[in-house]
């Protein structure tokens, strides 16, 4: 990578951890974790404080239409689209300190540091922070256009709606079409993360370069079979629902399993009816979810459970439907952008690795209007969405060293090398 004025810049380690712990402070429980749930209180003071600080750092702040803030700086030529960097940093209730906290604070130490430094870059710089990441992606699934109507009436852990939320942050759920952005409107955008699993940690990596975020396909899956009394009905003459679905279960493991490639499929709900000890169940609906990198991947999968549970509908006397209710496409990152990731940590001294997201991201929806790139920093035993979720002060500064050094080469070089 060739080098440019300023890319020698490191962070302040210092003011990246302490604002780390001060972000914390908003929706703080006693089980040391955070409320900061979407729309709360708690995520309303925590933008303002972000606000303040990007605003202090010289850019330009508000809330858009879609409830994400956005921090712009104008750049040297006006004519470039935005690069854009940052995350989310509302929480799942009892949440963890790290997930989407370090890609946000990070972010923020960027422009601070940029503006420190008195660099000003070609491109202009957006700073985001997404709106309701936890649930369901919503500003920047806003922004790609993938956001449905009926969503704005959909509950949230805060007790709002979306539609209420988003005014509660300022927003405008009225105008969510003038939100769309246009594909092309957007140079490029990075986003740092924790990785949320435990490879990196027990492989000693020290950045993930994320391949792609996965798809994720969701069906409900009822299994029918006949209702009957359970001391009268003999073994060979029942149509037993529940037993057709824990061979369902058990199929759909071992198929994921014994198939080439990365992805996974859970059975992550059950029901049976009448549900009661004396009654041979006649019905039980379940989930059915696939994950993989590839959309084809998951069809692929899926087309192999639907072939085998025929048999298993043959062999104990049920029958199976599957109705799909969620898609969520899969997201290769712009291998470019993979390539100066590598470089940025390769010039820092770190190990890194190529992986995929199994997890869904605010990267995943602005892949759809720019190129992406994404990395990850270890977590501490893999846990996330929990109090006891961490990750080293060390990993988060050398993530925010890599996500700076790799904004000033994609600035100055863009992604044809110009």
């Amino acid at each position: 990578m060739r080098r440019f004025p300023h890319q020698e810049l490191r962070v302040d380690a210092d003011r990246l951890i302490e604002r780390m712990r001060a972000l914390e402070a908003f929706g703080r429980n006693d089980a040391g974790g955070i409320d900061r749930v979407a729309f709360s209180d708690a995520n309303i003071e925590a933008l303002d404080w972000v606000a303040g600080h990007l605003g202090a750092a010289g850019f330009q702040v508000g809330i858009d239409l879609a409830g994400n803030l956005i921090a712009r700086k104008a750049g040297r030529d006006a004519s470039l689209p935005p690069l854009m960097f940052g995350s989310h940093i509302d929480s799942v209730p009892g949440g963890g300190n790290f997930d989407g906290q370090v890609g946000s604070m990070a972010a923020l130490e960027v422009a601070t540091r940029l503006a420190e430094a008195g660099h000003r870059t070609r491109h202009p710089l957006e700073v985001a922070i997404f709106s309701n990441e936890e649930g369901g992606k919503t500003g920047s699934r806003i922004l790609a256009g993938e956001f449905l109507p009926f969503e704005v009436d959909v509950q949230t852990a805060s007790g709002y709606t979306i539609g209420d939320g988003l005014r509660r942050l300022g927003g405008d759920p009225d105008r969510l079409v003038d939100a769309r952005r246009e594909p092309g409107s957007i140079a490029a955008f990075l986003e740092l993360h924790i990785e949320q699993g435990a490879v990196m940690e027990t492989d000693g990596i020290d950045i993930g370069l994320v391949e792609g975020i996965v798809g994720i396909m969701r069906w409900n899956v009822a299994v029918d079979g006949m209702t009957n009394h359970a001391g009268t009905t003999p073994m060979d003459r029942r149509q037993d629902a529940m037993v057709g679905a824990a061979r369902f279960i058990d199929m759909v493991h071992r198929t994921a399993r014994g198939m080439p490639g990365r992805q996974v499929a859970t059975v992550g709900r059950l029901a049976a009816e009448p549900g009661v000890p004396n009654v041979i169940p006649g019905r039980v609906v379940l989930s059915l979810e696939i994950r993989d990198l590839s959309m084809d991947g998951i069809e692929r999968v899926f087309e192999a459970v639907r072939a085998r549970s025929d048999r298993i509908a043959r062999d104990a006397g049920v029958t199976f439907a599957f109705q799909r209710f969620y898609t969520s496409r899969a997201a290769p990152t712009d291998p470019r952008i993979r390539d100066l990731f590598e470089a940025s940590a390769r010039e820092l001294g770190l190990v890194s690795r190529r992986m995929p997201s199994g997890a869904g991201h605010d990267a995943q929806s602005i892949a759809l209007l720019a190129p992406v790139g994404m990395i990850f920093v270890p977590s501490i035993g893999g846990i996330s969405h929990s109090p006891e979720e961490r990750t080293e002060d060390s990993d988060i500064v050398n993530g925010a060293n890599v996500l700076l050094r790799t904004l000033l080469a994609l600035d100055e070089r863009g992604l044809t090398g110009d």
